[in-house]
């Protein structure tokens, strides 16, 4: 298998970290893609037509993606029911948990896109402060959550923590951890796992 991958992608680091929880990683062919908003790459497109990624090529050549896609694919192929419960309420708490880790990330990327790639003369303050509130939105419901995440390890609480390591890159300056003691907690320790001390996001180096 093939993963196309970025190192300050979140997704990817989703993606590799459920790769680390259930013995796969090391089957993963790792290819560089930086996936610019702005230019779309023909050979990312060929395996995407989104140009998004991560992305993952299978042995027969089909192509998965995007990261639930992608990390529920490798749960099943080894029989894993630990981080993709079977139905019931664990399973919904987890995927939705998962959902609100996804959309926290895709506010905080879109709002990077807007305050970082987008010429400054044509920035719009509205959109910024419209991804700001989602952030907080779903920092808020985190620490509502943390109570119910300890020692659960699922795509909800990899997600979460991916999440929250991408503010940690990213957005520093929001100080996520003040007035969410608890959620600060539970990430400390999450972070520290194997799986999740390995992804960690760093600026690719060719």
């Amino acid at each position: 298998m093939k993963l196309i991958y970025a190192p300050t992608s979140p997704f990817v680091r989703k993606v590799m970290a459920v790769a680390l929880e259930v013995g796969l990683a090391g089957k993963l062919e790792i290819e560089f893609n930086p996936a610019s908003p702005l230019q779309r790459d023909p050979a990312l497109v060929d395996y995407n037509p989104l140009g998004k990624i991560p992305a993952l090529v299978l042995d027969d050549g089909s192509v998965l993606f995007d990261s639930p896609v992608i990390c529920e694919y490798l749960a099943a192929s080894v029989g894993d029911t630990a981080l993709f419960p079977a139905a019931g309420p664990a399973r919904w708490a987890a995927l939705t948990q998962q959902a609100l880790g996804d959309g926290l990330l895709d506010a905080a990327i879109a709002n990077r896109y807007e305050t970082v790639v987008r010429p400054e003369a044509t920035r719009w303050p509205g959109w910024t402060t419209a991804q700001l509130a989602k952030i907080t939105g779903a920092l808020d419901r985190i620490e509502a959550l943390a109570p119910e995440l300890q020692d659960a390890v699922t795509i909800g609480t990899i997600t979460l923590g991916c999440a929250l390591g991408y503010l940690d890159f990213r957005y520093a300056h929001l100080n996520w951890r003040e007035g969410r003691p608890q959620a600060a907690a539970w990430f400390a320790a999450f972070d520290e796992r194997p799986s999740m001390a390995a992804t960690r996001p760093r600026e690719h180096v060719a």
